[in-house]
């Protein structure tokens, strides 16, 4: 079966000389040896337990595009930009498109889309880049990106082109800094605890009896004696009820008891808390058995910042500033209270009271589907909208003035 290659439609290599300003290896790059779980920190299983929590929560997040006008706010005014947020590409959906978009950022401190656009400018798809390494280069005062990939080829896309998103980002102009650097030594520790244990087990089982023979004998003899000693004394078939008569030849027979090697439980545990606290989660949190406190704070700390980067790069990317003056933006919404209490769920009944979510908002919080007429906003007559200098009666219609 051929293999699918997206490179060919969606890249296009320009061969043009230039000086290079800031370069960037990411760490999903194959074969690098500088680490001992042989450069692919994904493979590491704390690692990957911790990113869970991360691309689960960003998969999740609902991309709109709302329109801000005088008139009113309209949401997914246009179907391709509609359609492009769903379905970023052919190959994935939007959940996977996030997804992916959320562990390179971790794991690299950096994550990359192309744009693809029509004849018209319009955007059409976006697909990640599984890039080895970036540099980044300046043109006649416009900013390139030099993308290496792991087949070997390259390409060059302008900064225009290119969903970018970053954290961490600290002593260097383009890019964010990965976590890698910190991370090394301890999951050096974890990856030398693991293979002890593993080597460990393998060496208990080897030799567990001794016998010294009191004369000397040929080496397969050696052998034939110990494959005998085995089927009669150590055989779960065997008919001597655990009862061994040693045959003069063998002087001693002795047991070795085996020592298993236990690790030491405060050195694997400080370490795995130390990984945890450089991504930015719990135990709670990465087990799944957190509280609604706990995820609204892992949320608020971490997702909603990747949330807001992906609602602002997406925005500046896709529209241009004049459509961007005129009120168009993308934003990520977030149904982080699906891990709420259903109380919770039920005091949002007095948002909907106010005319601030609608019927259908609110039935979404438990999975319900909606109904006819419930995606307009209603609002309780003894709540109605005040006006300057007092108040309407929601009953009556008349106004109080409360100044007498």
């Amino acid at each position: 079966m051929r293999k699918i290659s997206i490179f060919s439609k969606i890249f296009r290599f320009r061969n043009e000389k230039s000086k290079a300003v800031s370069q960037l290896k990411l760490v999903t790059e194959r074969g690098n040896s500088v680490y001992v779980w042989n450069g692919k920190a994904y493979d590491n299983d704390i690692v990957r337990s911790c990113l869970a929590p991360y691309t689960k929560a960003v998969g999740k997040l609902v991309g709109k595009h709302i329109y801000s006008s005088p008139s009113g706010v309209k949401t997914n005014p246009e179907p391709y930009i509609k359609t492009l947020l769903e379905y970023p590409n052919p190959l994935m959906s939007a959940q996977k498109f996030q997804e992916k978009m959320a562990a390179q950022l971790i794991l690299n401190g950096n994550a990359f889309a192309s744009i693809t656009r029509d004849e018209n400018g319009y955007p059409t798809e976006l697909y990640p880049l599984p890039a080895t390494g970036v540099e980044a280069e300046f043109r006649s005062g416009r900013l390139y990106l030099h993308f290496l990939f792991e087949n070997g080829n390259s390409h060059i896309f302008s900064y225009d082109d290119i969903i970018h998103l970053r954290t961490n980002f600290y002593d260097n102009d383009v890019f964010g800094n990965s976590l890698m650097p910190s991370l090394a030594n301890l999951l050096q520790i974890s990856d030398t605890i693991d293979g002890g244990i593993i080597k460990a087990v393998k060496n208990s089982s080897v030799i567990r009896w001794l016998l010294k023979v009191a004369q000397t004998i040929r080496k397969d003899d050696l052998k034939q004696i110990a494959s005998d000693f085995s089927e009669s004394f150590l055989s779960t078939e065997s008919s001597t009820g655990g009862v061994a008569a040693i045959d003069p030849k063998i002087g001693e027979a002795i047991q070795v008891s085996p020592k298993d090697y236990v690790p030491n439980f405060e050195i694997y545990s400080h370490t795995r808390s130390r990984i945890f606290c450089l991504f930015g989660v719990s135990e709670a949190i990465v087990s799944g058995s957190y509280t609604e406190d706990e995820w609204n704070s892992f949320y608020e700390a971490s997702i909603e910042p990747i949330a807001l980067d992906l609602s602002s790069e997406m925005t500046r990317k896709l529209f241009t500033a004049g459509k961007r003056s005129y009120g168009n933006k993308i934003i990520y919404e977030s149904a982080n209270l699906a891990c709420s209490t259903t109380q919770t769920r039920l005091d949002f009944l007095q948002m909907v009271d106010r005319g601030a979510m609608t019927p259908n908002e609110w039935r979404q919080l438990f999975n319900l589907a909606p109904v006819e007429g419930g995606d307009i906003p209603i609002r309780r007559l003894d709540t109605a909208p005040t006006t300057e200098g007092g108040e309407h009666d929601g009953n009556s219609g008349q106004r109080h003035d409360h100044s007498r």
